[in-house]
């Protein structure tokens, strides 16, 4: 979806770059034309080549700033950061972060940031909203790099983004991704009544769940009416099912796993291990450098729990966030990672296994970029590991479909299933947050690689971020809930009509479970239960047979 010249709201004038620093230089460069990059993400701008020069920088501070015509920018409008980005440094050849920021007075708002590498140009795509309308001149600034590497800049933009256009654009990529024709069958009996229900979408959408809010009948009733899935907040980690070393707690899992036999939910198991260091027991810490002995309480933990759970959760998140932490590899060594993967697929072979991490979908933190998880990815096939699904945990804010859909197009290279595993999407204003919501869901949905969603909750006063929940504390369901509700509406497929002269009725469906229904003319009822599956011919569904 390329925009228009009037999506554009501010182009960097490479005459008004000032230098911010006290002994920042800016020099304007000319790029050589083989070593541009290609045409900008969604909107058909081609780089021109020209560029911007930040050296003798002393400070990650320092970098360059432009001035924002007043009145351009919008509160309550959400635009694109788009342009590409270099450094260059002397005396090394590794990449750096750069990050793009809007400040206005006192408050600076994040425009996003890149993993920018000395001979390569990196595309930046953030995104960011202003909540009131600027009070003071607005002001860009790039920066973020360390002191001593030079910083380039090329055309740099905001877009507004229109969410109109793409949305008409994901209804017709959705009609080709999630539906599938189909043609009831009957012979001998033109105009027929025919009634088609869709039981449930092949899609499955979830939510995090845990012991107080399953104890909770608001909360219960919208999730058995409104979704198919559920994963366990915190049950299931290894700091809830041993706190301290040998003193073992799956009693919690049990109990929601029981919960979720009884509604018929699958469940996803969250997390086998946990890569970051703030999330590891201190007991665990407590072993120190004693590299046997660590393997040891490793192994016990994949044994113990997927001993106990085989055949129960389709799906293992085995060692959560490794672009965010190191703290197994650090002392292991990084063929742990793949090691965790084996052992647990020999246990539960079943069950797909699945990378997580977040950030990957924002474009906004040069440590989680969909290079470098799908470069993690491939490390880890490299090692033996029987990687199954790649979990984006989408935790988002001001979502911009068009780098979604970049990220997603990225991860689908690897040939593997992608799912949202943790959705929520934080907004104050909750008419904002609906919006918002709709973003993410149409591009989930219409995306080919993405087989499915599970929110990280939905009811306020129950939720990791607050600003987020699509059921209010009072069990009443705000504007969010609602649009996610319309949405499930609208990807649901019921169909009424009649037999014509050849005795064909033919509807375009959304994968998922049905039941047809034939009424003669004499009065005679046929029912048959099916299932539309993905396809390109069209599904006969034969009343006769």
């Amino acid at each position: 979806m390329a925009c228009t010249h009037k999506d554009v709201v501010f182009e960097a004038n490479a005459n008004g770059w000032v230098p911010s620093g006290s002994r920042t230089a800016l020099s304007q460069q000319q790029e050589h034309p083989a070593r541009l990059p290609a045409a900008g993400l969604g909107h058909g701008h081609k780089p021109s080549g020209g560029y911007v020069l930040a050296s003798d920088r002393d400070d990650e501070k320092d970098g360059l700033c432009q001035a924002i015509t007043p009145g351009v920018l919008k509160r309550r409008v959400t635009y694109r950061v788009a342009g590409w980005i270099s450094v260059a440094a002397a005396e090394e050849e590794i990449g750096h972060p750069v990050r793009v920021s809007i400040r206005l007075g006192d408050v600076v708002v994040d425009g996003g940031a890149v993993w920018a590498e000395p001979g390569r140009w990196a595309e930046i795509k953030g995104a960011f909203r202003l909540r009131e309308s600027p009070r003071s001149a607005a002001v860009v600034h790039v920066h973020g790099a360390p002191a001593g590497v030079d910083v380039k800049v090329m055309d740099l933009r905001f877009i507004a983004t229109d969410r109109k256009a793409r949305f008409s654009y994901l209804k017709d990529k959705t009609d080709k991704v999630r539906k599938r024709d189909v043609v009831v069958k009957l012979g001998g009996a033109p105009g027929a009544s025919v009634r088609v229900v869709q039981l449930d979408n092949g899609f499955p959408l979830g939510s995090c769940i845990n012991g107080e809010v399953i104890q909770n009948p608001a909360f219960v009733d919208f999730f058995t009416n409104h979704l198919d899935w559920a994963v366990f907040e915190n049950e299931l980690k290894w700091y809830w099912t041993e706190a301290q070393r040998g003193q073992l707690n799956y009693g919690d899992a049990d109990r929601l796993l029981d919960f979720c036999d009884r509604a018929g939910k699958p469940v996803r198991g969250h997390c086998i291990f946990w890569a970051v260091d703030g999330d590891v027991q201190q007991w665990i810490k407590d072993i120190g450098g004693d590299r046997d002995q660590l393997m040891a309480v490793v192994q016990d933990r994949i044994r113990g729990l997927l001993g106990r759970y085989a055949g129960r959760f389709p799906h293992y998140d085995v060692n959560n966030e490794m672009l965010h932490g190191r703290f197994f590899r650090d002392r292991l060594g990084d063929d742990v990672a793949a090691l965790m993967f084996r052992e647990a697929a020999q246990l539960d072979p079943g069950a797909a296994l699945f990378v997580n991490d977040y950030n990957v979908e924002c474009a906004n933190d040069p440590n989680a970029t969909p290079e470098k998880y799908v470069d993690l990815v491939r490390q880890l096939q490299r090692g033996g590991a029987q990687v199954g699904g790649i979990g984006l945990q989408g935790h988002v804010s001001n979502p911009v479909g068009e780098v979604i859909c970049d990220a997603l197009d990225k991860l689908a290279a690897t040939d593997l299933p992608v799912w949202i595993t943790e959705l929520d999407v934080g907004e104050p204003d909750v008419a904002l947050r609906a919006d918002d919501l709709e973003v993410v869901l149409r591009e989930a949905y219409a995306h080919p690689a993405v087989q499915g969603v599970v929110f990280w909750g939905f009811m306020q006063g129950h939720m990791w971020r607050q600003d987020a929940a699509l059921v209010n504390a009072d069990g009443t369901v705000n504007d969010a809930g609602q649009r996610f509700i319309e949405l499930r509406r609208e990807w649901t497929s019921n169909a009424r009509g009649r037999l014509d002269s050849d005795g064909q009725f033919m509807f375009r469906g959304f994968h998922g479970t049905y039941v047809a229904q034939v009424t003669t003319p004499t009065g005679t009822k046929m029912l048959k239960a099916f299932t539309v599956e993905k396809g390109d011919a069209a599904l006969v569904l034969d009343m006769d047979t």
